[in-house]
């Protein structure tokens, strides 16, 4: 009992340690620095090699800063700093990236510097992995095995493996197999990526997150120029007018003006030539009804 209670009293004092003043020093100096910067990422670090992060920093020298330190001293300076709402998106290896970059221009650019690589057993897969139909460098044998094994349908044709159809073999989210992993390296797949994680980013008071960050940008543009199209549409309908929609308006009130002056036979100038059109063509009509 007396051996317990001495180590109770250990960690009861170890508890009551106060922290170095190198870390206090680390804390303060960057919750200073957060409260600078506009913009404010969180990075999943998890398995990122080394060589690759020293690639990406390259790459992002004068216009971003990643900032490297223990879990807990970016949760205090985050604390610190007011930010603390970023701290519900911490992964278990975070790192933070601070930069006045726009948050969707950051994402852009952080997805178009990643890498390919050679997916491993027991990775999650970030996206859909699809084999696309098509011919093969595989000669028949054990391969075409592996390759129907994780559903890949494929035969012979023309003496090499053929894949027969798209086929997705590994949803996002799943667990890549090592029965997978031989079928990408036989088919030469490099599905993942490798390059910095943003998980969220903050700016201005918003939060970001990955899924909302990620936008197709054609499909974006599409939609913002159909929108457009409805509302000029819209506009000129209902009467409307707009700096936009005035020379629409304009040649729809003198089309409509000029259809009533053709009906109620108007003899007016630029009224007169579609009479004499629009009589034309009753005649030549009545012209063929006689000869019938």
């Amino acid at each position: 009992m007396v051996g317990r209670a001495k180590r109770m009293e250990r960690v009861a004092k170890k508890g009551k340690r106060e922290p170095k003043p190198a870390k206090l020093n680390a804390v303060d100096a960057l919750a200073r620095e957060l409260q600078t910067v506009p913009v404010i990422g969180v990075l999943n670090m998890f398995k990122l090699p080394t060589v690759a992060l020293q690639k990406i920093k390259r790459e992002l020298a004068g216009k971003a800063t990643i900032k490297f330190a223990k879990k807990s001293t970016l949760t205090f300076a985050l604390q610190k700093a007011k930010k603390e709402e970023l701290l519900q998106y911490f992964p278990q290896h975070p790192a933070l990236i601070l930069t006045d970059m726009n948050p969707f221009k950051l994402y852009k650019f952080l997805q178009a510097n990643k890498s390919p690589r050679a997916a491993k057993a027991g990775e999650i897969a970030p996206k859909d992995i699809e084999v696309k139909a098509g011919p093969t460098d595989l000669m028949p044998g054990p391969a075409i095995s592996t390759l129907t094994k994780v559903g890949i349908p494929a035969k012979v044709e023309g003496g090499k493996i053929a894949v027969m159809k798209d086929k997705v073999i590994c949803k996002a989210g799943e667990t890549i197999s090592p029965d997978m992993v031989a079928a990408f390296q036989l088919l030469k797949m490099q599905p993942m990526e490798i390059g910095l994680d943003l998980v969220s980013v903050a700016e201005g008071g918003l939060i970001y997150t990955r899924d909302v960050l990620a936008v197709d940008e054609a499909k974006l543009m599409a939609d913002i120029a159909l929108a457009a199209s409805h509302a000029i549409n819209l506009s000129v309908n209902i009467g409307w007018p707009t700096k936009q929609t005035m020379p629409l308006m304009i040649i729809k009130a003198f089309k409509n003006a000029k259809a009533v002056g053709v009906e109620a036979k108007v003899l007016e100038k630029g009224i007169i030539d579609d009479l004499l059109a629009k009589a034309k063509l009753q005649a030549e009509l009545l012209n063929a009804q006689i000869k019938i």
